[in-house]
């Protein structure tokens, strides 16, 4: 008797966590939309993928943690507390669901809505080796860290130095200081991590390769004399005629640029973030 008890306790463990490993519509929170009206939907953390699961609604990703609904105009008659369908969400670590539902009036439809984190799914997305979060630990530790000085360049009265280089899982973590000795503010343009030719014949083009970083961490506008930032990219190798540049432009009038260039062999002696700065 005890023995039929027991294996039906274990049969009901079972049944209760498969049950609630499913999600259905009845437990999905539900989101109200309008054709008028824009919908959108804010994670924590950059999105790295959206599934819109009817061609009743339409969505973009205007920026890397927000997206945009809004049902489609003139396909057909929707009544009130119909579902259009569900939109599923996945970023760096976790994803959620909700099922988008019809309202004929504009003032219910969902102008605003945050990702809580009772809506959030533990995810290991296998596309992310290091989240945007670890990324920012990590190189807020390496902006505080000493500079071992590997290279650095100087023009317009302005230097600009190599501090440090930090390997971390498949990416580089680029630390480097903008000093200048004017009184003229820097208002930074752009900053660019390049991979270029090291020299150029006559009559030849450099061949440039922008390299877009996984991260930044220093977003200022401007500097007067000191700037320091960490520049996340994905690791590379590249051969002994191409060069890895660090470049920082002004904006126009003044259109000011220095940039670093760096070589293979600093690259090759990138330290290992858990040996260096623990």
């Amino acid at each position: 008797m005890n023995t039929h008890r027991f294996l039906f306790f274990i049969m009901s463990v079972f049944l209760f966590t498969a049950v609630n490993a499913q999600k259905t519509m009845d437990c999905m929170q539900l989101l109200t939309v309008n054709e008028n009206i824009t919908t959108v939907i804010t994670a924590s953390e950059p999105v790295r993928f959206v599934d819109i699961s009817t061609d009743k609604v339409v969505g973009d990703q205007p920026i890397s943690n927000t997206i945009r609904l809004k049902p489609k105009e003139g396909v057909e008659v929707n009544r009130d507390g119909d579902i259009l369908g569900v939109v599923t969400i996945v970023t760096e670590r976790y994803r959620s669901q909700y099922g988008l539902v019809y309202t004929s009036r504009p003032e219910e439809a969902v102008t605003d809505k945050t990702i809580l984190l009772d809506e959030r799914t533990r995810y290991d997305n296998p596309a992310v080796s290091l989240s945007t979060e670890d990324m920012a630990r990590y190189a807020r530790r390496i902006w505080l860290s000493p500079s071992k000085g590997i290279r650095s360049s100087k023009k317009h009265k302005m230097q600009i130095a190599l501090n440090n280089i930090y390997s971390v899982g498949e990416y580089f973590f680029l630390d480097f200081s903008v000093y200048n000795r004017t009184n003229i503010r820097f208002d930074i343009d752009q900053l660019k991590i390049k991979l270029q030719d090291k020299k150029k014949a006559k009559a030849t083009t450099v061949q440039t390769i922008d390299l877009e970083p996984a991260f930044t961490l220093d977003r200022s506008p401007s500097f007067l004399h000191g700037y320091r930032n960490v520049v996340v990219i994905r690791k590379l190798t590249f051969p002994d005629d191409k060069i890895l540049t660090i470049e920082l432009s002004e904006k126009q009038i003044s259109g000011r640029t220095i940039s670093l260039k760096v070589k293979y062999s600093d690259v090759l002696s990138a330290d290992a973030f858990s040996r260096s700065l623990k």
